[in-house]
């Protein structure tokens, strides 16, 4: 039998929505080496907050990979941290350019690699103590329909 549903009017699992909370973990700014991608006008606008020209933040604070800008990273044990991850004394790990961070960040943890099914929310949700509750209801529940416009402003990180 023929099924006139498609999946953009089906349930997600995570129902009418998921509870998030950044705790400043620092965690998804570090890790295996990756990418950061970001476009000109989001090179723009982390040069204007660090008071400087597009040129010299990309020679500074940024590469080309794969044709695509993407943040330097700083080695760090093991791991590589994004160049603009900073510890204060206090123990948290914060974004130095947090205000004009990139897309790619500003959509975590509502990626679609996350979102496709609890196992892929369940996996990151091991290193990211935010995510840790998706059942939880409260000041931190994101609607399903906030979720939605989160991940459709950020196609480009898969």
């Amino acid at each position: 039998m023929f099924n006139k549903s498609n999946d953009s009017e089906k349930t997600p699992w995570y129902g009418d929505g998921i509870s998030f909370s950044c705790t400043q973990c620092g965690n998804c700014c570090t890790g295996p080496s990756g990418y950061v991608w970001f476009d000109e006008d989001e090179a723009q606008a982390m040069a204007d907050h660090l008071g400087m020209d597009v040129r010299s933040f990309h020679q500074r604070y940024a590469r080309r990979a794969m044709g695509r800008w993407t943040l330097e990273e700083e080695k760090n044990g093991r791991d590589y941290d994004c160049v603009f991850l900073k510890e204060d004394g206090d123990g948290k790990r914060t974004c130095s350019i947090y205000p004009v961070r990139p897309t790619q960040c500003r959509t975590w943890p509502f990626w679609s690699s996350n979102m496709k099914n609890r196992r892929g929310w369940e996996m990151s949700a091991k290193t990211c103590p935010g995510m840790r509750e998706p059942e939880a209801r409260g000041e931190n529940f994101v609607p399903v329909e906030q979720v939605r416009v989160i991940m459709a402003g950020n196609p480009e990180h898969l």
